[in-house]
């Protein structure tokens, strides 16, 4: 790594980074899938200051200085790498939809992080991120990797974080986890997919504020709930790896949705009525979207419950991990 050199102004990068859904139902902040709807994030060093330009989702409602989030977690990757930029020009095309559960704030986070590792890459200054320190940068803004870990190996992830006691070391960390904010280490690795898995996804027009939703739970669970989740997400592992007729058992949670129902009556009433259907139907993340995780088509009846409710039904692929261009 090359301390304090300074990026050449012409470097440039593109970055493309999936969203994402968190949980898959009992898997509350360590389960994990990428979805094809994708933000895309090209970033040149010029002269001087800072020009933020955002088309699509979110524009003229996000921030257009440092206080944009690709913005900080650009700035975030620079510093690990020991480089800075006299100037800096970053446009943002949005797809991913904001506030519904999506993963949209972990991929800025992903894509700012791998576009400063793309710049010092082009400039031949510092080597690429690898997927290790990717997921534990991103994951530092949220403090927790289901979402960022997806949008970084793509497919489905399971994740977990260790809290480092001091002069202690997990097992594969590395410079960036040593440096991490808070002794927290992230970290992540990916699951096999079934050939015939799918997903379907319910999006809303309304959003939801993910710091209220999460302040809906409780502390502490009952003994029976914590061993339901746990053998729910350990079924879903095989679920979506080798047995996706499993998915409906996988995806019964008690840890979280149903704290959440008050607050996103249509998102809990439409899985309540998929499930009725058969259909493996979570909140996806923290709501309002609404995901189902399947192996066959949708019945008519679950798009018409849909429409009723006030949601459009998408089936996104399942996607890739973040690319840099």
């Amino acid at each position: 790594m090359t301390v304090g050199a300074v990026l050449p102004v012409g470097t440039s990068t593109s970055v493309r980074v999936p969203g994402s859904s968190a949980n898959l139902g009992p898997g509350f902040d360590c389960l994990g899938i990428a979805l094809g709807v994708s933000d895309d994030v090209d970033v040149t060093v010029v002269d001087e200051g800072l020009t933020v330009e955002v088309t699509g989702e979110g524009a003229g409602g996000v921030p257009l200085d440092e206080a944009h989030l690709v913005v900080r977690a650009l700035r975030r990757g620079l510093d690990v790498a020991g480089v800075s930029a006299p100037g800096l020009h970053v446009r943002c095309v949005n797809r991913i939809p904001h506030s519904r559960g999506l993963g949209s704030s972990a991929a800025a986070a992903v894509g700012g992080l791998a576009a400063a590792s793309g710049l010092v890459s082009a400039a031949g200054v510092a080597p690429r991120f690898g997927h290790d320190e990717l997921i534990q940068l991103s994951s530092e803004f949220e403090g927790h990797p289901d979402n960022a870990a997806a949008s970084v190996l793509g497919g489905a992830v399971v994740s977990w974080t260790e809290v480092a006691d001091a002069g202690s070391a997990a097992s594969g960390a590395d410079s960036a986890a040593e440096a991490s904010a808070g002794g927290c280490r992230y970290f992540a690795r990916s699951i096999p997919l079934h050939d015939d898995l799918a997903v379907s996804a319910f999006v809303p027009a309304v959003e939801s504020s993910t710091s209220v939703t999460r302040g809906l739970l409780p502390d502490s669970v009952a003994r029976a709930d914590a061993v339901f989740n746990v053998s729910r997400s350990a079924l879903a592992v095989i679920a979506l790896s080798r047995d996706p007729e499993c998915l409906f058992a996988a995806t019964q949670d008690r840890l979280h949705q149903h704290y959440r129902a008050p607050v996103m009556r249509p998102s809990a009433e439409l899985v309540a009525g998929l499930r009725q259907m058969g259909l493996a139907a979570v909140i996806s993340g923290a709501g309002p979207t609404v995901l189902v995780l399947r192996w066959k088509s949708l019945p008519p009846a679950a798009g018409e419950l849909a429409a009723r409710l006030g949601f459009s039904v998408v089936e996104p692929p399942i996607a890739d991990g973040v690319s840099i261009v």
